[in-house]
């Protein structure tokens, strides 16, 4: 299976799994709002109810209050309560309309209702209304013509029918409120529960199935890091076994491509410079042998001659012998500039006060020049070889190509934040600037070679070691007022393998 494929299937899963969990919760979410609805109906259906009968109530208090004292002002609860009894009714009976025995309770209750105040209450006020008016309010119920409804308690008997229906249907309603109250509790606690149970497994699967792929990706990628690792450190034929068949095994396959590529390449190359090694030895040798023959044979020309050998024959043979070590340091600063890189320098850590002590030691300068260094310079990364060379060839130079036989040549140092810079300046005649770029090109010089001995490769050599190591070189100068060579070393070493 390809890893998109397996990416895919793990999003399509959790992307169920969390589908799963939001219809099954939508789901259970309608089972307690549907059960919260009802509870909420069943109240307000027994809130109506208590308040209907709390209206009946009024009304009977009202007409009785009434019929025994004549005071019209007894009527008020009654004709107030009557106005709202209608209403009443018809809300109760709208929220039985899907309980029909419920409902059947209500409009008994409304027939007995109309029954007591049609038959009973509405007949007796209306006989206590014609008796007041008589001047007389005080004769009693008994004397009512209806008075009789009273004392043999059939108003009584109504309302006390209508009072059981009343408790009949309050009893029901309370009984189904509870019963759903219950089931809302239940559906609550269901809800939580379920709902919990999937979203903590639809989680843990989401983290496995991620810890699957990051497992999976991680260690081939990391596989390839390694691999690309042991590469850098010289170790071509290394290979990476893959078989998962998917994107990561074709880019696995490429690294070994090029890892074998490069194997081949190095193999190659390692072979090449062999040849060059032997081409330049031979080289040299070859062209050594007959500069020696040369010199050696001037000498006998000399010496066989003496003092009949004329002036000028004896200038063309020191001539001759310096152009013969001319070509031999020629020679020898081109194997230098080629080996350069390819010969395995010991790195380790370098004195510079103590390297350039050494290297002024090494050059003997001349009786009127002065070398000016600094009271502290740093301690640095390389190969001391490399770095004696560049201070060398510069202060040689400085010596060198001065235009006095006197001189001064100051070296300076700076810290940067990722290098070592160093200068060295002189006050000698200085360089011309469009000469700056030319003087680091190999066998470039700015005298005749009869006028100053040089092989024009000493900068070439120390602008291809500091190039390698990182740094840069640079010259800043202006005729006749000197020059500044200026190189960076990288407080890093690079790895040269």
């Amino acid at each position: 299976m390809n890893l998109t494929t397996k990416l895919f299937a793990g999003f399509v899963l959790i992307s169920f799994l969390f589908t799963t969990v939001a219809i099954v919760n939508y789901r259970l979410s309608e089972d307690v709002i549907s059960n919260s609805a009802f509870v909420s109906d069943s109240q307000n259906i027994t809130r109506t109810s208590a308040s209907l009968q709390r209206s009946i109530i009024d009304m009977e208090t009202g007409m009785r209050g009434y019929l025994l004292t004549g005071n019209r002002t007894f009527l008020e609860p009654y004709f107030s309560a009557a106005a709202l009894i209608p209403g009443q009714f018809t809300l109760l009976k709208k929220l039985m309309k899907d309980k029909p025995e419920q409902l059947k309770r209500v409009k008994e209750i409304e027939d007995l209702h109309q029954k007591w105040r049609e038959e009973f209450a509405e007949l007796l006020i209306s006989e206590k209304d014609k008796e007041n008016k008589s001047g007389d309010p005080y004769r009693g119920i008994n004397k009512l013509e209806h008075g009789f409804l009273v004392l043999n308690e059939e108003g009584k008997r109504i309302t006390d029918q209508m009072r059981v229906y009343f408790k009949a249907f309050n009893t029901i309603e309370y009984q189904v409120r509870e019963t759903r109250n219950d089931r809302l509790t239940e559906s609550i606690a269901n809800t939580r529960q379920i709902s919990t149970t999937l979203t903590v497994i639809s989680v843990m699967l989401g983290l496995a199935w991620a810890y699957y792929i990051t497992r999976l990706i991680s260690g081939r990628i990391l596989k390839m890091v390694n691999l690309a690792d042991r590469i850098s450190h010289g170790e071509y034929k290394t290979q990476i076994e893959d078989d998962a068949n998917d994107e990561l095994t074709r880019l696995t396959e490429s690294l070994n491509r090029m890892s074998t590529t490069i194997d081949t390449t190095i193999t190659e190359l390692e072979s090449k410079n062999k040849e060059l090694d032997q081409f330049a030895y031979v080289v040299s040798h070859d062209l050594k042998a007959p500069l020696r023959g040369i010199e050696n044979a001037s000498r006998w020309v000399e010496e066989d001659m003496g003092k009949e050998l004329p002036a000028h024959i004896r200038e063309y043979l020191l001539m001759m012998r310096v152009r013969v070590h001319r070509m031999e340091n020629l020679i020898n600063g081109i194997l230098a500039l080629a080996r350069i890189g390819r010969s395995h320098l010991e790195e380790g850590m370098i004195d510079v006060q103590a390297l350039l002590f050494e290297v002024i030691d090494m050059l003997n300068p001349p009786q009127g020049f002065k070398i000016h260094l600094p009271d502290r310079l740093p301690v640095v990364e390389g190969a001391k070889v490399e770095l004696q060379q560049v201070f060398s060839n510069l202060l040689s130079n400085a010596i060198k190509y001065h235009h006095h036989t006197t001189g001064n040549i100051t070296v300076t140092h700076q810290r940067l934040e990722d290098a070592h810079e160093f200068s060295v300046m002189d006050d000698g005649p200085g360089i011309e600037e469009e000469y700056h770029d030319r003087i680091f090109v190999l066998f470039q010089t700015l005298q005749e070679r009869d006028a100053v001995e040089s092989t024009g490769v000493g900068l070439a050599i120390v602008k291809k070691i500091i190039e390698r190591r990182g740094g840069t070189i640079k010259v800043s100068s202006t005729l006749g007022q000197g020059a500044t060579f200026t190189f960076t070393w990288p407080l890093l070493t690079l790895d040269h393998t």
